[in-house]
C-alpha cells in the first residue's frame, strides 16, 4: 500500500540535543573566595551569638541605658536649678566683700577693712562664708584667694595658707600670686625654708615681667638670709639679665654685691 505525504507537510526533524559550550564550563573555586565565604560565615555566627547575648541580657542593658539617661538628666537639672543659681547668688554676695577688700588695698583703714571683707557687712557674707557656703562655685573658689590675702594682711598666717592652698585657677597671674602669698605667710611665721620653696615655685610659673622678677627677688633675699649666697646670686643675676626693665632690677646691683 502506497503511502502519500500530505502536501506541504514535512516530517518534523528530531531535535538535536546540543551542549552549549557557552554555558557549560569548568567552575574553578578560588581559594580566596573560599576564605571570604568562611569569613562571612564566621561573621554570621558572631552576629547570631551577639543577638542571643542581647536577647538574654536585654533587661540589664536597658537598665544601664536608663541609668545613664537618669544621670545625664540629673546633671542637666543640677546645672540649671542648683549650680547656676548658686553661681549668681555667690557673685551677688561677693560684691560687698570685694568693695571692702579694694578699699583696704587702696590704704583706707586697711586692717579693719580686710577684717570686714572676711566677716561680711551690710547684710552680706564675707569671703570666709562665701568660700564655705558656695564652695562648688567659681565665686566660692575666688573667695578662697581673697580670704587668703585678707588673712595674710591681718596676721592670720595659718588661715592664709589654708585658704590659698584651696584656691585653684588657670589665670596666669592669680595662680602665681597665690603660690607666692603662701611663701609670704611662711616667711611671716619665720619658716624661711618653706617660704623659699614657694618663692622658687612661683618664680618658675607662667613667666612674665610682673610676677617672675618679684618672686625671684624674694627667692634671692630669702636665700641670702639662709646663708645660701650662691643661690641668691643666681636669682639676682636672672633679674639683672632677663628683667632689667622691671622695678625689681633697680637696686639689683647692690644685692648682687652682697651675694658675692
Amino acid at each position: 500500500m502506497a503511502t502519500y505525504n500530505k502536501i506541504g507537510y514535512k516530517a518534523p526533524k528530531e531535535k538535536e540535543e546540543k551542549l552549549d559550550n557557552n554555558f557549560i564550563e569548568d567552575v574553578n573555586v578560588d581559594e580566596k573566595d573560599s576564605t571570604t565565604a568562611g569569613v562571612f560565615n564566621s561573621l554570621d555566627q558572631t552576629a547570631s551569638k551577639t543577638e542571643e547575648w542581647v536577647a538574654r541580657n536585654q533587661k540589664y542593658i536597658f537598665g544601664i541605658v536608663t541609668a545613664i539617661a537618669v544621670v545625664t538628666v540629673g546633671y542637666l537639672l543640677y546645672q540649671k536649678f542648683v549650680a547656676q543659681p548658686n553661681e549668681e547668688a555667690a557673685a551677688t554676695e561677693m560684691f560687698e566683700a570685694q568693695q571692702n577688700f579694694q578699699k583696704a588695698v587702696d590704704g583706707t583703714k586697711s586692717d579693719s577693712l580686710f577684717a570686714l571683707s572676711l566677716k561680711g557687712s551690710e547684710g552680706k557674707y564675707g569671703f570666709k562664708d562665701i568660700a564655705e557656703k558656695y564652695s562648688g562655685t567659681a565665686a566660692g573658689n575666688l573667695a578662697n584667694y581673697y580670704a587668703g590675702i585678707a588673712s595674710l594682711n591681718t596676721g592670720k598666717y595659718d588661715d592664709a595658707i589654708s585658704y590659698l592652698e584651696k584656691f585653684k585657677s588657670d589665670d596666669a597671674i592669680l595662680s602665681v600670686l597665690a603660690v607666692g602669698a603662701i611663701g609670704d605667710a611662711h616667711a611671716q611665721k619665720n619658716q624661711q625654708k618653706e617660704a623659699l620653696e614657694y618663692y622658687i615655685k612661683a618664680s618658675e610659673m607662667n613667666k612674665n615681667d610682673f610676677t617672675t622678677p618679684r618672686f625671684l627677688l624674694k627667692a634671692g633675699q630669702t636665700s641670702l638670709a639662709l646663708g645660701n649666697k650662691a643661690d641668691a646670686l643666681k636669682y639676682f643675676t636672672q633679674i639683672k639679665e632677663q628683667y632689667e626693665s622691671t622695678p625689681e632690677a633697680s637696686g639689683i646691683e647692690g644685692l648682687i654685691g652682697l651675694a658675692q
